[in-house]
């Protein structure tokens, strides 16, 4: 996949180093999204001429004005971390001074045993097999709908013979 027309020859280079290293499209976008990004907070300075302070200010910006979350503002990160130290060929020290987003508190939800029994009593066939995949060897909606019957090496029998 070419890069755009409007494309500056930074960021060509930019693009031509993840191409080199083998990265997803996706990662490609992304970068180039979050080093744009960057460039334009600093007013169109070019990255050479900046550094550590910079960088700590735009991820700042992204926390408390942004109001990104943990994960978006490691991916920026990350893109400036490659930026400096694929494309600038020079290492990103600290960057003191970040406001780190905050990760959003996960409370995980468990169901005891006897919960689980209850709701697999409800199911039937099909919907019986896919809550008895997903509750037994942990897979996800989506991996159990994809199963095929090739992918499964037996069949277990349902409790009361339903």
């Amino acid at each position: 996949m070419e890069p755009p027309d409007d494309t500056s020859p930074f960021l060509r280079r930019v693009r031509e180093a993840i191409r080199v290293r083998h990265l997803s499209i996706r990662t490609e976008q992304a970068y180039v999204q979050w080093i744009k990004r960057f460039i334009l907070f600093h007013d169109k300075r070019h990255p050479a001429e900046m550094g550590e302070a910079e960088v700590a200010a735009f991820l700042t910006h992204l926390a408390l004005v942004g109001d990104v979350a943990s994960s978006t503002q490691n991916q920026a990160l990350n893109a400036l971390v490659f930026l400096y130290e694929k494309v600038l060929g020079r290492a990103l020290g600290d960057c003191v001074g970040i406001v780190r987003a905050k990760r959003p508190q996960r409370v995980p939800s468990v169901l005891t045993p006897a919960q689980v029994a209850r709701i697999l009593g409800y199911l039937n066939g099909v919907y019986w097999l896919i809550g008895c995949l997903q509750y037994g060897s942990g897979l996800r909606l989506l991996e159990s709908i994809r199963l095929r019957v090739t992918g499964v090496t037996s069949t277990p029998t349902k409790p009361g013979g339903r």
